[in-house]
């Protein structure tokens, strides 16, 4: 089981996922490109997962008993990046190179290029079967780490994730955990106006999964829904955690126009202005 965690180590995440969303801001700008909503849409789940859930090390990223992370929407990897920063497995100030030529932080996460990425990622809905085989692999090895995928809900719109929910459920792959960023928008609209996804709990259920729903930005509802997923041993665990979309910046927040957009310097200014007053507050409130 993870360790349990009390109210000091949730204001510390929750600082930490601010300061995720004032580099993702930063970034973007700098890039002049990139998605800004669905990154800061998940700054609390990547805290949780890199300062709190994973068993992983900055200094030895390759080691052999590590939680694997997979990354499927790939182009929320801003979040990713700033997070592993952070977390120390470069330097905050390559942050800067965002999809520049030649840089390790690509719009998509490519696996040769940066230490501690999993997976290289592209097209949609590939993120599950890859962790699929990983946690496959696992089990013919009765190795102990955990997988765990993150997908977005309108990457449910392709086939083969349900080809490979169908497998996991069949293998009951108690080693795999994905966690469905259920922000419900896409790049052209909502999710329920252009493909509708629900009953995603029923689907999922139906595929013989055990199904979890958490708020995305409760960081503590988050790793306990992660604990329950750990103690589950006959099926895998699909936890779908609701998120708001450029969450953090008011006239970013359920704004699926932000899917793919980044930030001009006025709006970056705003943004950051925002971020930083939010950020002192939590800091102010547990010294």
């Amino acid at each position: 089981m993870i360790e349990q965690i009390d109210s000091t180590k949730i204001k510390i995440l929750n600082e930490k996922a601010n300061k995720i969303r004032e580099l993702i801001i930063e970034m973007l700008l700098t890039a002049g490109s990139g998605h800004s909503a669905g990154s800061l849409g998940m700054a609390d789940i990547f805290t949780a997962f890199y300062f709190h859930i994973l068993n992983q090390d900055p200094k030895n990223p390759n080691m052999k008993d590590r939680d694997r992370l997979i990354l499927s929407n790939g182009h929320i990897c801003p979040v990713r990046y700033a997070a592993m920063a952070l977390r120390g497995y470069f330097d905050i100030s390559e942050l800067q190179t965002l999809r520049k030529i030649n840089s390790r932080l690509q719009g998509h996460p490519h696996r040769t290029s940066l230490p501690g990425v999993e997976t290289s990622s592209g097209p949609l809905g590939e993120g599950l079967s890859q962790g699929i085989g990983i946690a496959l692999a696992a089990k013919i090895d009765k190795a102990r780490y955990q997988v765990y995928v993150i997908a977005s809900d309108g990457e449910h719109q392709e086939g083969n994730i349900w080809e490979a929910a169908m497998f996991a459920g069949k293998m009951k792959l108690n080693n795999l955990t994905l966690v469905i960023d259920r922000n419900n928008i896409q790049i052209d609209g909502f999710t329920e106006d252009i493909m509708p996804l629900e009953p995603m709990i029923d689907k999922y259920k139906s595929f013989n999964w055990h199904v979890i729903e958490v708020d995305g930005h409760n960081i503590e509802s988050f790793i306990n829904a992660i604990n329950e997923a750990k103690s589950i041993f006959e099926k895998p665990t699909v936890i779908i955690a609701h998120t708001i979309p450029g969450k953090g910046v008011d006239f970013m927040e359920k704004d699926y126009l932000w899917h793919g957009s980044p930030p001009n310097k006025e709006q970056a200014k705003e943004a950051l202005q925002e971020l930083r007053t939010l950020g002192n507050k939590i800091i102010s409130e547990h010294q």
